[in-house]
């Protein structure tokens, strides 16, 4: 294809050897955009000779990125003859017009070409958002200056004026353009204009602070922007053609002129350009609506709404914010704990305060403490709300602190049909995924972990990135201060993430020998094939809808039951019966048994970095567990883990709690709500019905209560697997306490929103439970749970 003269011209300008050199895009769209309009000028001088003097009035004016001064070597032109209908005749400014379009077609270029009055700009503009955006730029070539500054100001007006009417409607423009361009951040051949994250939509940011709603991010989204720019220069200069979609075929080469080592290396700069730019705009629009409900007329002061969440933080607007009095602004510990919450309600965090909480925030202890694993394991269980959140500490460059070994997969592309992210994408979505099927496994936390990290090892120059990203997510797990077993089911995930897919498609999943080599693979645990199985299928799910197809599911079903067939009968050990165990040896402190003797439970209350440790003990009776559980959740307090056992006829009950609004109860407050309830007044839980009616709804798995038999040989062992909530322990004692159960001792924890409760439980005389009572007893406590019960408060 030859190339017209002009487009010869600017290529040569573009040059191809400072491609690589630092601030050298800039400068060559700079030479380009003198040259342009230097062309244009001397086109413009020609065009009017014949008007004499009549210039007056009329102007030649640029929109796009000629305006902008940001065009590439073989960007179009988008030009504007302005007028104002009266110096020129009707006749007069069609024959210019002529005298402009025709030489600029002769020459070969790319032509967008309109002829307009004043008024006739502001119609246009009024009814086609494009073209508004488009003027908001504008700029003089040659001409009237006063006429094309008028023209400008007035679009300017307009846009301004009727924010409120046009901000939905661009929202809604841009879902459009990015559903039928996609994004630069999922697809291979991405359209580095019109794409989500795309040279657009900067033009809508610009648009968006020429409303006056809000200002945008500048620094690392101006950034982004020229990296994008330079690409679609490259790509300019390798194809020969003013190309926006960066295909395949030319990455190599666009790759090579700007030094980069290969085409990956380009799709991975390209995307992480693109996030910030996405990121920004989704911010900015954010700020602009806020801006447009600030000034809607109110009654009285203008006072921020706060509704407290917990740990000093509010929800205002539509984000999470910091509180106006909060404390420990660097603490990796708050920072998480806002993730979460923000997570969990699908709501964002709002800039400040990602940049208060981040911008100083503390180094992490090697192993970390529990309590920072244990908010992060939460934070991992939020569910769908993740995404967002998750993409705000990247952006914030927390995550990559946090966890170095994620920067060699942030934006790497994957070059494969099936998937259709990124691969920390693609990661982030697995974890999600897992979430959704956390109610399937013993141990949600593990499978929410190798999710995060199934896909590490998947980098540059990796044949195997299983069996490469097992030893790395070993190594994370060592640092995040994970127990030595919990790590190694955590690598054995990582390493055979893909062998259960892979023998069902490619081995008859009937074949004994298929049979033992997930078996062996799993090393004959059901818990592990059980975590297994939830990883594989988060992994397909969110790699695309071609990993995960009726025919793999029913072959990989198929080999998870005859695996599940073969272990039958074996089961991980219940946790140690704790019946005879206690703290105190066979002496109980004199503390202790002065407030027994006195009639009262005997309470202390003791700060941890997380919250508190509260022990309760008292004399044992139907009931004390679910009391002890409500009033510490009526509280405010949230129970991490907990143990109960029994000393004689003492029961003695250890809670690790946290403790969201801040403020510890004394421990006499529980001692006095202990003595009340046991009198049978129900006042001490009054505040606890208020929480569970705020909690929000989570969409949580259905329960799951099993009998383990040969557990103990006294007691009766029943697991229950729930969701999370308030009150929830307190519906778990309640429903023993109705079917005149004891519960003798328990060992209760919270893992990734879920809770693993583990209840030895006695009949009258300190008998096992009859089986008849127990099938009564497993029904009950999953009504309970699942909220088909609910307790008076």
């Amino acid at each position: 294809m030859t190339i017209a003269a002009v487009d010869q011209e600017r290529l040569g300008l573009a040059g191809t050897r400072d491609f690589t050199k630092r601030g050298a895009g800039a400068a060559r769209r700079e030479r380009l955009t003198a040259y342009n309009k230097a062309w244009l000028g001397q086109l413009w001088a020609k065009a009017t000779a014949p008007l004499g003097n009549r210039t007056e009035g009329v102007a030649l004016a640029a929109v796009g990125s000629l305006a902008r001064g940001d065009g590439g070597p073989l960007s179009d032109y988008d030009l504007v003859l302005v007028h104002d209908g009266r110096s020129l005749s009707g006749s007069d400014v069609t024959e210019l017009a002529d005298r402009i379009w025709y030489p600029l077609w002769d020459a070969g270029v790319r032509l967008d070409h309109s002829v307009r009055t004043l008024g006739e700009c502001r119609a246009v503009a009024s009814g086609d958002l494009a073209a508004a955006v488009g003027m908001l730029d504008l700029d003089l070539l040659a001409g009237d200056d006063v006429l094309v500054a008028g023209v400008r100001q007035s679009i300017a007006h307009d846009w301004r004026a009727n924010a409120r009417k046009r901000l939905p409607e661009l929202l809604d423009s841009l879902r459009v353009r990015h559903e039928r361009h996609g994004d630069l951040m999922s697809e291979i051949e991405p359209d580095l204009k019109e794409g989500g994250g795309g040279l657009r939509d900067m033009a809508v940011l610009r648009a968006l602070t020429a409303a006056w709603l809000t200002d945008r991010p500048h620094g690392a989204v101006d950034r982004a922007y020229g990296e994008l720019l330079d690409v679609r220069d490259a790509l300019h200069v390798v194809t020969g053609r003013g190309r926006d979609r960066l295909g395949r075929e030319d990455q190599d080469a666009v790759a090579a002129l700007l030094g980069q080592p290969d085409s990956d290396a380009l799709l991975t700069g390209v995307v992480q350009a693109a996030r910030t730019i996405s990121f920004a705009l989704d911010g900015t629009m954010r700020r602009a609506g806020q801006s447009q409900r600030a000034r809607t007329l109110r009654v009285g002061p203008r006072r921020p709404v706060l509704s407290p969440l917990g740990y000093g933080l509010y929800e205002h607007d539509g984000e999470v914010v910091l509180g106006p009095k909060s404390t420990g602004l660097g603490s990796p510990l708050l920072l998480l704990r806002a993730a979460r919450l923000a997570a969990r309600r699908g709501l964002p965090l709002a800039p400040t305060t990602v940049a208060n909480l981040s911008g100083e925030l503390q180094s992490l202890p090697m192993p970390w403490p529990a309590e920072i694993r244990d908010a992060f394991v939460d934070l991992l269980a939020t569910g769908p709300g993740l995404v967002h959140v998750w993409e705000t500490l990247d952006q914030a460059g927390v995550i990559g602190r946090w966890l170095p070994e994620w920067g060699a997969v942030r934006s790497r592309p994957q070059r494969n049909a099936v998937h259709r992210h990124t691969v920390d994408r693609h990661i982030v979505e697995s974890v999600v995924e897992a979430c959704r099927l956390r109610g399937d496994v013993e141990r949600p936390d593990l499978l929410l972990m190798a999710a995060l990290l199934h896909d590490i090892g998947k980098i540059a120059g990796v044949h195997d990135h299983a069996v490469e990203g097992a030893p790395v997510a070993a190594n994370m797990l060592r640092r995040m201060g994970f127990h030595a077993d919990d790590i190694d089911v955590v690598e054995l995930l990582v390493r055979e993430h893909l062998t259960l897919v892979d023998l069902a498609t490619r081995r008859d999943p009937h074949d004994p020998r298929t049979v033992a080599a997930l078996v062996g693979a799993v090393e004959e645990r059901p818990d592990v094939l059980d975590l297994l199985r939830a990883l594989t299928e988060a992994d397909a799910i969110s790699a695309g809808p071609k990993a995960w197809t009726s025919w793999r599911v029913g072959l990989i079903d198929e080999l998870t039951a005859q695996g599940r067939r073969a272990l039958a009968g074996r089961r991980m050990p219940a946790p140690a019966d704790p019946f005879h165990d206690t703290a105190y040896g066979e002496q109980l402190p004199p503390e202790l048994l002065r407030d027994l003797a006195m009639g009262n439970p005997h309470v202390t209350v003791e700060p941890t970095p997380s919250g508190a440790r509260v022990e309760i003990a008292d004399r044992d009776r139907l009931g004390l567990f679910a009391d002890s559980a409500g009033l510490l959740a009526a509280h405010g307090l949230v129970v991490r883990t907990a143990r109960v056992r029994t000393v004689d006829d003492v029961a003695i009950n250890t809670w690790d709690v946290e403790a969201p609004a801040g403020d510890l109860p004394h421990a006499e407050e529980v001692q006095r709500g202990l003595v009340q309830l046991a009198g049978g007044d129900r006042n001490p839980l009054r505040a606890l019905e208020r929480r569970r009616r705020s909690a929000p709804d989570v969409g949580a798995p259905p329960t799951r209560a099993t009998v383990i038999p040969g557990a103990s040989e006294q007691a009766t062992v029943i697991e229950v697997r729930a969701q999370d909530r308030p009150g929830l322990l307190r519906e778990i004692g309640i429903t023993f306490a109705r079917h005149s159960l004891a519960v003798r001792s328990a060992h209760v924890a919270t893992y990734a929103g879920q809770t693993l409760d583990t209840f030895y439980v006695t009949a009258a005389g300190d008998r096992p439970v009859a089986p008849p009572q127990v099938a009564q007893v497993i029904a009950a406590l999953i009504d309970a749970c699942d909220g088909a019960t609910r307790s008076p408060g």
